[in-house]
């Protein structure tokens, strides 16, 4: 069987310093893949890398914004 790292909600907001409940909103909009053991959302390792290297939407258009701000 293969090992997993699962990781809490609590450690991925310290770890990309965004807040609970945006995390729970990338989790509802299926953004972050997530799973549910009794009343706590847990986070694969897999699914949290995939998350960084492919980012969200908004991630996108603020990179886009910045990119164009700089070059002003």
């Amino acid at each position: 069987m293969e090992e997993f790292i699962l990781y809490t909600v609590e450690e991925i907001t310290e770890l990309l310093k965004v807040t609970q409940r945006t995390l729970y909103n990338y989790i509802k909009s299926g953004s972050l893949k997530a799973i549910k053991i009794g009343k706590y959302w847990r986070v694969k390792h897999a699914d949290l890398q995939d998350f960084i290297n492919n980012g969200t939407r908004n991630n996108q258009s603020l990179s886009n914004s910045v990119r164009a701000t700089a070059g002003n």
